[in-house]
C-alpha cells in the first residue's frame, strides 16, 4: 500500500484502483433508506414473470391485432360550430343513437366549435349533410358545419411508418447515449427493458380493444423517456457505489444501489400515476388512449427497471471495471518521489 496525501492505492497487478478518505470499504458501512433487499435474489422470477406477460401480450397482438383509430385508417373530419356552449357527451349519445356509435367528437378551438371524426368504414359521400341534420334536430338547430375533410388510408399508411420510425429511432438513440454514457451492457439492459414496456403496453391494447390514434404514440415516447429516466438514475448510482464500495461483489453492488433509489422511484412513479388515473377517469374519450397507455407503461416501466435492466445487465457480465476503468500505473511512477 502507498499512501499520498489523502489518498489511498490498492495495487493489483499493474493496475491502481484510486480510494479517497471519505470513501465507504465494506458494505455494513453503508446507510440505506430501508432495509437492504435482495432484488437479484428473485431476478429469475422476475424474467420468468415477465416472459410469461410478453408472451401473453404477442398472442393477443397476434391474434387480436389492433384497433387503428382514424388517424391510422383515414376518414372523414367535420368541423361543426353551435350556437351556445356544446355538450360532448350529449353529441357523442345523439350521433350513437343513429348509428354513428364509432364517431370520435372532441372540442375544435372554441366552447362552440366541436370536431368529428367519422372512420372511412361509414361509406357515405353525404355525410357531412347527414351529421348537420342529426344535429340540428336534436341539439341546435343553428349549428353550422365550418368544413369537411376527407383523410384517405395513404395518410393514414403514412402516419403508421412515422409513428414506427419515431420510435425506432427513439430506440437507437437511447441505446447509443447509454453506451457512451455508461456501458454496451446496460445498454442492452435499457433496450430490452423498453422493449418489455413498449409490447406489454402494446398487448393490453390488442386485448381491450382500446383505439390507437396520435395521442398513444406519444404516450409510448413518454413510457421510454420515462422507464429510461427510472433505469438511468439505478445506473448512476450503481456506479457511484462501485466508486465508493471496494469490498463488494456485483450483485452486492446492484442490490445496495437498488434499495438506495427504491424509496425514490416508489415516490416518482405514485406520484405520477395519481395524475395519470385522475387523467383516465376525468379526461374525457379524447386523451382515453393516452392516459390508459400511460397508466400501464409506467407501471411496467418501475418494474422493469428494477426486474429487467440492471438485472440483465448483471446476467450479460457487469463488473465493477467495465463501469470503473482502472488506473493503469505509469512506468516508473513509484520512483517518482525518489528524484530530484
Amino acid at each position: 500500500m502507498v499512501e499520498n496525501e489523502s489518498v489511498n492505492y490498492r495495487f493489483k497487478g499493474s493496475i491502481i484502483y484510486e480510494n479517497t478518505d471519505n470513501q465507504t470499504e465494506t458494505v455494513n458501512d453503508i446507510k440505506l433508506p430501508y432495509k437492504l433487499i435482495h432484488f437479484m435474489r428473485y431476478r429469475m422470477v422476475g424474467y420468468a414473470l415477465s416472459i410469461i406477460v410478453v408472451a401473453i401480450s404477442l398472442f393477443f397482438i397476434i391474434t387480436k391485432g389492433f384497433n387503428w383509430g382514424l388517424d391510422f385508417t383515414g376518414g372523414t373530419v367535420i368541423d361543426t360550430s353551435f350556437s351556445q356552449p356544446a355538450d360532448l357527451p350529449k353529441i357523442r349519445s345523439i350521433l350513437a343513437q343513429n348509428g354513428l356509435d364509432n364517431a370520435v367528437v372532441q372540442a375544435s378551438g372554441g366552447v362552440r366549435d366541436v370536431m368529428v371524426r367519422v372512420p372511412a368504414s361509414v361509406n357515405d359521400p353525404n355525410i357531412g349533410t347527414h351529421i348537420k341534420t342529426i344535429l340540428s334536430d336534436n341539439i341546435d338547430k343553428d349549428v353550422s358545419i365550418r368544413s369537411i375533410e376527407f383523410v384517405g388510408p395513404n395518410v393514414g399508411e403514412e402516419l403508421t411508418t412515422s409513428a414506427i420510425y419515431a420510435t425506432l429511432i427513439t430506440l437507437a438513440m437511447l441505446l447509443l447515449y447509454v453506451g457512451l454514457r455508461f456501458e454496451w451492457r446496460l445498454a442492452l439492459g435499457a433496450i430490452f427493458s423498453l422493449a418489455h414496456d413498449v409490447i406489454v403496453t402494446l398487448g393490453f391494447f390488442a386485448m381491450l380493444q382500446v383505439e390507437i390514434d396520435l395521442t398513444f404514440v406519444a404516450a409510448i415516447l413518454s413510457v421510454i423517456g420515462y422507464s429510461l429516466n427510472d433505469s438511468i438514475v439505478v445506473f448512476d448510482r450503481v456506479r457511484e457505489n462501485f466508486r465508493k464500495i471496494r469490498r463488494a461483489s456485483t450483485v452486492e453492488i446492484i442490490n445496495i444501489s437498488l434499495s438506495q433509489t427504491l424509496s425514490r422511484t416508489l415516490m416518482t412513479s405514485i406520484t405520477t400515476l395519481i395524475v395519470v388515473i385522475a387523467l383516465l377517469l376525468f379526461g374525457g374519450p379524447t386523451i382515453h388512449s393516452f392516459s390508459l397507455a400511460l397508466l400501464i407503461g409506467i407501471g411496467f416501466g418501475t418494474y422493469s427497471s428494477i426486474y429487467i435492466a440492471i438485472a440483465l445487465a448483471l446476467n450479460f457480465g457487469l463488473k465493477r471495471e467495465h463501469m470503473l476503468p482502472p488506473k493503469v500505473e505509469k512506468e516508473g511512477a513509484d520512483q517518482e518521489s525518489l528524484l530530484p
